[in-house]
């Protein structure tokens, strides 16, 4: 009871000795790739996106931000403007799961303490890590093939977010994923077997948006930014 009583103490010490703010809720919104199959728009929702967001307000202008989302993506040439894509019809399904940490950054300084309605726009970037299903077409067929991978992304947010119903932020935000990646489609694989094709331009990489809203609730004692 001793020992514990000093780990209780010492993440008090920690984390409760600087009086910070902290916020805890949930991402819903839609997503979309871009790529190599399907729609060239940036930004168009066709698959459903929900995840959870931690964010520890560090100062009035930043905050140290860790979010895991699951989504689904895919591309359908038939709906491409491309009349190239569209006689090629190919299309796939994957799903994707990020985990994300990182730092975000208001425009100007948002102060939960201050007594009104607080607004700001932010950005959020840092290093994400996801996983997906690795796909591949066989030269015999368009079946797609599914094989678990994983790979590293960079973020890049921008949004807006205010203060509602006293504890409660509401935000809504636009997220671009450059991932380190060709084969969110099947477009490129590891090519260890001839029936393996590639298509497409191999040498740029996919991305992924999401795009929705966030609603935190917020938790902690009075923040004292004087010490950092």
């Amino acid at each position: 009871m001793r020992y514990f009583a000093l780990v209780v103490l010492l993440i008090s010490s920690v984390f409760g000795g600087y009086s910070q703010t902290y916020e805890i809720g949930g991402f819903v919104g839609g997503a979309n790739y871009i790529g190599d199959v399907g729609r060239t728009n940036y930004i168009a929702p066709n698959d459903f996106a929900i995840g959870g967001i931690f964010k520890w307000n560090r100062s009035p202008r930043h905050s140290f931000r860790g979010s895991i989302i699951v989504s689904g993506i895919n591309g359908d040439d038939a709906d491409s403007s491309e009349s190239r894509r569209n006689q090629r019809g190919y299309e796939f399904q994957n799903t994707i799961t990020e985990i994300s940490v990182g730092l975000e950054f208001t425009f100007w300084e948002y102060s939960l303490y201050s007594g009104r309605p607080q607004s700001t726009p932010y950005l959020y970037t840092g290093l994400t890590y996801f996983f997906y299903d690795d796909l591949y077409k066989r030269s015999n067929d368009r079946i797609v093939k599914f094989e678990g991978a994983g790979a590293p992304a960079i973020p890049m947010v921008v949004g807006f977010k205010t203060s509602v119903l006293g504890k409660f932020i509401l935000g809504m935000e636009i997220g671009v994923r450059y991932t380190f990646t060709d084969n969110l489609d099947g477009s490129n694989p590891d090519l260890d077997g001839s029936e393996r094709l590639r298509f497409g331009n191999i040498n740029s990489d996919d991305w992924y948006v999401f795009t929705g809203v966030t609603l935190t609730y917020t938790f902690g004692r009075r923040p004292c930014y004087c010490n950092f």
